[in-house]
């Protein structure tokens, strides 16, 4: 009863309300911002280099870029790249590449409004997201707490669930270890790391997100050399695939296309998680560099950019150039076996260590997330805290010995819900938000540092933060 219930709100969220609710919101943004992934991807790169270091107000942008790294890379870059191809076809990753690039401009943004509408908590520690800008930019509490309810739903419960899930595959098929002692260990070392909060998450995050992710891209681009002959063809596959064309012989282009349209656009945000609200919550965390609220969103649009362009499209490439070479049909088994296919034996050992330490930071990450509005949602969170991450790691648990095809399906519901009602908040705020990025564009083409003064902003008066955003008058 449950598999039919999540089946069908699945069918109903991404037959056709996400697709067209992602494609159109980011279509709206990238044209109204000037297509400012490309334009900026280069000065985003920049920013995320130079704010490297410590800082006493926040996270650096660094930190937070890591953290949101450490939350996308995991089970959706290698599990979830290998059952997208299995559903939709090799199409699928033209359809994640395509959200993926229209999705930058949409975490642009997110993130901006996340910093706009930021507080400080009890400890000083800046907190913010869909929840407060919901609440403070709208004026809509009761919008904030269905999102609150939602993400940690989401994040702190169903996608823990995910990323503990795929962990177990890999250690069980490589290592033959039992799915309990992997379950039990997740446990152990998660809830070492999450009793720390947001700042031991982010010098965790900051720390292991680097070498996993510069190790896994420097090994799928040796495979990718390995094959270099057959990426015409592969790329040929793709787009052929995307479209229905191949199948055009058989009648079935219509269907072939519509479902790696769906998958794509499903594994795809899952994987980025552009849209869905999630990333902005470790993105208010930030003290930017410079202080201004866009800048976050140039660091966060790239993060979106490195997460699907280059390593969903690594793992992309490792099992497509495998062809008839893996031979297993579920989840990082998939990815398993092609990448053992090209490299021998030790590219599964590889896989599974990866898989473990993109999959572990994942859930620390997730954590962070949930805990932002946990925070949003309780009086006292200094005792509703311990009770979630007791939710959190029993969810974990859960994961490690759960059917694959329910958890995934769980998620997928999870995150549609959430993108609807977020996306719902951006169309809304989005005057607001090309106004922030517009005033950090004009700056910087003015040769100035960029810096926000909130009193030049009307619409903002007693809505956001003074003792964050002082700022300092600037010639018009």
């Amino acid at each position: 009863m449950l598999e039919e219930s999540v089946s069908f709100l699945n069918s109903l969220l991404w037959g056709n309300l996400i697709i067209y609710g992602l494609v159109g919101a980011g279509l709206y943004f990238t044209v109204r911002l000037g297509f400012i992934q490309v334009s900026y991807l280069w000065h985003s790169i920049k920013l995320m280099v130079q704010s490297k270091g410590e800082t006493k107000r926040g996270l650096s942008s660094f930190q937070v870029f890591c953290t949101s790294m450490a939350a996308r890379v995991g089970a959706g870059n290698m599990a979830g790249v290998a059952v997208a191809i299995t559903a939709g076809g090799p199409g699928a990753v033209f359809w994640m590449w395509l959200i993926a690039m229209l999705g930058m401009a949409t975490a642009m943004i997110e993130a901006t409004l996340a910093q706009v509408f930021k507080i400080k908590d009890e400890e000083g520690q800046y907190r913010g997201g869909p929840a407060y800008y919901m609440e403070k930019g709208l004026g809509l509490r009761w919008m904030g707490v269905l999102f609150s309810v939602l993400l940690i739903v989401a994040f702190g419960l169903v996608f823990n669930a995910v990323q503990a899930n795929t962990i177990t595959g890999a250690m069980t098929q490589v290592f033959g270890v039992n799915e309990v002692y992997v379950g039990i260990g997740l446990v152990v070392f998660s809830g070492v790391v999450i009793a720390g909060g947001l700042r031991k998450v982010a010098h965790v995050s900051e720390v292991l997100v680097p070498v996993m992710a510069i190790a896994y891209i420097v090994i799928a681009f040796v495979v990718v050399l390995m094959n270099v002959e057959k990426l015409p063809g592969a790329l040929s596959l793709v787009i052929n695939s995307a479209f229905g064309w191949q199948e055009a012989a058989s009648g079935g282009v219509a269907y072939a296309m519509a479902q790696a349209m769906q998958n794509g656009i499903a594994r795809g945000l899952f994987s980025n998680e552009a849209g869905m609200g999630s990333a902005a919550n470790i993105a208010a965390s930030a003290s930017p560099n410079p202080n201004h609220p866009a800048s976050q969103g140039f660091v966060q649009m790239l993060g979106v950019f490195v997460d699907t362009i280059v390593i969903c499209t690594a793992t992309a490439a490792i099992i497509i150039l495998a062809g008839d070479g893996q031979g297993s049909k579920d989840g990082i088994q998939i990815t398993i076996d092609a990448m053992s296919f090209h490299v021998g034996d030790w590219g599964a050992f590889f896989v599974a260590g990866a898989i473990l330490l993109f999959c572990f930071t994942s859930i620390i990450a997730n954590y962070s997330y949930a805990e932002t509005n946990v925070v949003f949602l309780a009086k006292n969170s200094t005792k509703a805290l311990p009770v979630f991450r007791l939710c959190v790691l029993g969810m974990v648990m859960f994961g490690a010995i759960a059917k694959v095809s329910l958890v995934w399906d769980l998620a997928d519901v999870s995150a549609g819900l959430m993108a609807m009602v977020n996306l719902v908040a951006l169309i809304l705020l989005s005057k607001l938000a090309f106004k922030v990025i517009r005033d950090y564009q004009k700056q910087l083409k003015s040769g100035r540092v960029p810096t926000f003064d909130q009193s030049k902003y009307p619409e903002l008066r007693n809505k956001v933060d003074a003792s964050i955003w002082q700022g300092r008058p600037y010639e018009q």
